[in-house]
């Protein structure tokens, strides 16, 4: 009789869980075994935030599937609370550390599928932060706010530390976030950022950038500055690392971020082991680089593709553009591609287009503003990233550049995508539309636009600052030294103007045609991208970005 091949997968969420029941819907005869080291399998670690503040009520909403319900309905042997502590690349097996003790066992495949760990700061009094990637550090968290703390301080302003500094405000608490870079959500650039950090601000949070924390003590958080912060509860949302200790000691190959180095049917240095999920490298769609991507999506794709590799199938994975969103009290920030600072970064070309559109037409009630980026290659056109922020809409439009990015269409060719409209849901000429027209306009150069970050240097260098919009629309404040002179006077007064020019608008639109118009009577001007809206958040970005912070304190040593 033969034997039947084992695949033996190390960690059963997202990852691990996609990989043993796409592998065992293509092979009925393989033995499965799921190594988890924790309690539970299958369960929505992207969901832990929103129970502690009560938006999903049930802690059994969050537990997807259970051992024995995988085991009867795909016949997977999954072992909970059974840590794998090395493996033998020569032997092929893997000790395992379970509730009956240790033992030794075989594989044909091996799956590393263990995610991510959270980073804990090293400072004195971290064993007092919490930290929040799975259900045992979710119960951990509700039996500390069983307790009725009244102050809680979130280190850390990605998107685990906004979630999570949201849902404590929901749940009564007075909260501070104290972030070490000076803008929260790293995944944006800081004038798309700006919005969303203002939202905080507005839901009561207090928010400190640019600052450090020194040590945590009994009820605060002391910082580098000497202030001391209540905080009755303290979690570490700081960023997470690759969980790959057990790749390093099997002599896997590593990359500069700590992620195991896989192919694109992600197999590892050794080619008998694979690897998936927060554990792995991604190769950047746009930089070209390895890097991980801690997210969902890639999880659970790369889940079901390392399957069909190992039932004999030959998919592979794509590189990845990273699409993710976050809420922050009701307003989204999404983004996919690469960020300008990645870009600026990394030396690459490129051009930026800002627009502020409404997520639907205008006449239709409950029109929102959007804020949208969108990056390009000047040489191929090519989309490098895009970001949009608001209340409303900005899933759906970074969703379609994301396909877009996949497919191959360029900046320009976002101009011909036919997408759904009605009044209630877009415009005729959707806000991706409007990205099109304006890349293909630069593209062939009908416009040239002058960045937020470059109108210094350009009153500096002598050109005029023209203000274009609408008398109404003066009254949100003006740009310092600008000349205001409205679209409708300008054929009248262009002869009051001489020499570069750089003209605004409230959004970029307005001062387009005005742009056009004063370039057909042979003026030198630019269009300031973004127009009023991308200058104000862009500079006040710049400021908390600039603002002096006192030096930052030594820390004691931890014990």
């Amino acid at each position: 009789m033969a034997v039947m091949p084992t695949t033996v997968i190390v960690g059963g969420v997202a990852a691990g869980m996609s990989a043993a029941t796409r592998l065992r819907r293509l092979d009925e005869q393989r033995e499965i075994i799921v190594l988890e080291r924790g309690p539970e399998v299958s369960f929505a670690n992207c969901g832990l935030p929103y129970h502690l503040g009560g938006v999903i009520p049930e802690r059994s909403s969050l537990v997807l599937q259970n051992p024995r319900a995988l085991g009867a309905r795909f016949r997977l042997d999954v072992r909970v609370h059974s840590a794998v502590t090395a493996i033998d690349r020569a032997a092929r097996t893997v000790v395992v550390s379970g509730p009956d003790g240790e033992y030794a066992l075989g594989y044909d495949e091996l799956v590393l599928a263990m995610g991510a760990e959270a980073i804990r700061p090293a400072i004195p009094g971290a064993e007092r932060a919490h930290v929040l990637r799975d259900l045992v550090d979710l119960d951990g968290i509700m039996a500390a706010l069983d307790a009725g703390p009244r102050t809680a301080v979130v280190l850390g302003a990605g998107a685990i530390g906004v979630e999570v500094a949201e849902n404590l405000v929901r749940r009564g608490l007075r909260v501070a976030v104290v972030q070490r870079d000076r803008q929260i959500l790293p995944g944006l650039d800081p004038e798309m950022a700006w919005p969303l950090a203002e939202r905080l601000i507005e839901n009561g949070v207090d928010l400190l950038l640019g600052v450090v924390a020194t040590a945590i003590d009994a009820d605060e958080v002391v910082l580098a500055t000497g202030e001391r912060i209540p905080a009755e509860l303290v979690i570490a949302g700081v960023g997470v690392r690759p969980d790959s200790a057990l790749a390093r000691e099997a002599g896997l190959e590593l990359g500069p971020s700590g992620a195991i180095v896989v192919d694109a049917q992600q197999r590892s240095s050794d080619p008998a082991i694979y690897a998936i999920g927060d554990v792995a490298e991604k190769r950047d769609a746009v930089l070209g680089i390895g890097r991980p991507v801690a997210l969902a999506g890639p999880a659970n794709r790369h889940g079901r593709l390392v399957a069909d590799v190992i039932a004999g199938r030959a998919p592979a994975a794509r590189p990845s553009v990273a699409t993710a969103i976050v809420d922050v009290f009701g307003m989204a920030g999404a983004a996919t591609g690469t960020t300008e600072k990645q870009l600026v970064a990394a030396g690459r070309a490129h051009r930026v287009i800002h627009t502020h559109p409404s997520q639907h037409v205008g006449y239709y009630p409950g029109a929102s503003p959007l804020a949208l980026k969108l990056l390009v290659d000047p040489e191929t056109d090519a989309i490098l990233g895009a970001q949009a922020v608001g209340v409303a809409g900005a899933d759906k439009r970074i969703d379609v550049i994301a396909t877009a990015m996949s497919a191959g269409v360029t900046a320009s060719g976002l101009a011909d995508l036919e997408l759904a409209y009605s009044p209630q849901y877009g415009s005729a000429k959707d806000p991706v539309n409007m990205l099109g027209y304006i890349a293909e306009n630069l593209r062939d150069g009908l416009d040239r636009t002058l960045q937020w970050h470059e109108l210094d240097a350009a009153i500096a260098a002598g050109a005029t600052i023209l203000d274009v919009r609408a008398r109404g629309q003066l009254a949100e404040g003006s740009i310092p030294g600008a000349t205001w002179i409205p679209v409708e006077q300008l054929r009248e007064r262009a002869a009051e103007l001489d020499g570069p020019i750089v003209l605004h608008c409230r959004v970029g639109q307005g001062a387009h045609t005005a742009a056009r118009l004063l370039a057909g009577l042979g003026k030198d001007v630019r269009n300031l991208d973004g127009g009023y809206l991308t200058w104000r958040a862009g500079t006040a970005a710049r400021a908390a970005l600039e603002r002096e912070v006192e030096p930052a304190l030594e820390p004691e040593p931890v014990a």
